[in-house]
C-alpha cells in the first residue's frame, strides 16, 4: 500500500473520536456531510467526520481522471500536442462542459485545463475513450488504481462524475487521492492552481472561489451533482506546512467554501511543518 495511504490508516483508525484533535470547528448540518483535514506532511489526520461513510464524489472524480492522464504523459503513451477525438457520446455530456462537437479533437494540455479549471464532463469521456477505448473501461481502471493507491471504499462508473448510484467513495478515499496527486505528479500539480484558460479565442473562468481568495490555497477540485451536495477537495500551505482538507455534501458553494475556510484556519497552523 502507498505510504499516503498507510500513514492515513494509521491515524485515522486509531481514532475513536470526531476528530483527532480537540474540535474547533462545528460540522455542517448536511446528511450528506463528511469531512477530513490531513497534515501531509505527516499524514496525521487533525480532524475527520463521517470520513468513511459513502458518499458520491460527483467532479471529484475527475483528479482521478486526471492521476490516469498524468500517467499516461509520463510513461510516453500520450505527450502534451496529442489530439484526443471526440466522439458522439463525449460530446452529448450535460454541462459542465467544454462544448466540444463531435468529430473534433482536443489537445492534452487543454484537456487537462479544461478537466481543472471548467470540470468539463465532455472533455472527461473523451479522455477515457482514448486512454480506455470506453468510457466503462475507463471506469474499471480507475477503480483498479484506487485499490493501488489505498482507496479502498471507492468504486467508478464513469470519468466525469456525473449521476451514478454504483459511483461512490469516501471523504478519506478523496484526500488519498488528492495527496497523491501532488507526490506522484508534482511537476503536472501546478495546472490544479489555475483559475482560467484560453480555448477557441475565449478565456474560460473556473469556479473554484478558495483560489485566489484564500491565502495558501494552491487547488486542488470542486465537484456537486444533487445526490452528493457540495464538495470539494483543497491544499493549503503556508510556512512549510500543509494540509489536504476534503469537505463533501454542503447545501451551496458558499456553505462549503466557508467551512474549509474555517477548517484551514484552525489546522493549518497545527499540521507539521516540512524539515
Amino acid at each position: 500500500m502507498p505510504i499516503v495511504a498507510l500513514l492515513l490508516l494509521t491515524a485515522l483508525y486509531g481514532c475513536t473520536t470526531t476528530a483527532v484533535l480537540a474540535p474547533s470547528v462545528s460540522p455542517l448540518t448536511s446528511e450528506k456531510y463528511a469531512a477530513i483535514v490531513v497534515d501531509a506532511n505527516s499524514g496525521r489526520v487533525l480532524y475527520e467526520s463521517a470520513a468513511h461513510q459513502p458518499r458520491y464524489p460527483a467532479s471529484l472524480t475527475k483528479m482521478m481522471t486526471l492521476y490516469m492522464l498524468f500517467e499516461a504523459l509520463d510513461t510516453g503513451r500520450v505527450g502534451l500536442p496529442t489530439q484526443l477525438p471526440v466522439s458522439a457520446n463525449a460530446a452529448s455530456k450535460p454541462p459542465s462542459r467544454l462544448g466540444l462537437k463531435p468529430g473534433e479533437s482536443i489537445d492534452v494540455q487543454t484537456a487537462i485545463l479544461a478537466l481543472c479549471v471548467r470540470s468539463g464532463n465532455d472533455v472527461a469521456a473523451a479522455v477515457a475513450e482514448y486512454l480506455g477505448g470506453s468510457e466503462e473501461q475507463f471506469a474499471w481502471m480507475m477503480t483498479v488504481k484506487a485499490r493501488e493507491l489505498g482507496m479502498r471504499s471507492t468504486n467508478f462508473r464513469n470519468a466525469s462524475g456525473l449521476p451514478d448510484p454504483g459511483q461512490i467513495t469516501t471523504a478519506y478515499d478523496m484526500a488519498v487521492l488528492a495527496m497523491a496527486l501532488r507526490t506522484r505528479f508534482p511537476h503536472h500539480y501546478h495546472y490544479f492552481a489555475n483559475r482560467s484558460f484560453s480555448h477557441a479565442g475565449r478565456v474560460i473562468r473556473g469556479h473554484y472561489d478558495l483560489l485566489g481568495r484564500v491565502n495558501g490555497v494552491d487547488g486542488i477540485k470542486t465537484g456537486y451533482i444533487r445526490a452528493s451536495g457540495y464538495n470539494v477537495a483543497t491544499s493549503a500551505s503556508a510556512g512549510g506546512r500543509r494540509i489536504v482538507v476534503v469537505v463533501m455534501g454542503g447545501k451551496s458553494a458558499k456553505e462549503r467554501d466557508a467551512h474549509v475556510e474555517e477548517l484551514i484556519h484552525a489546522y493549518l497552523p497545527r499540521s507539521t511543518p516540512s524539515s
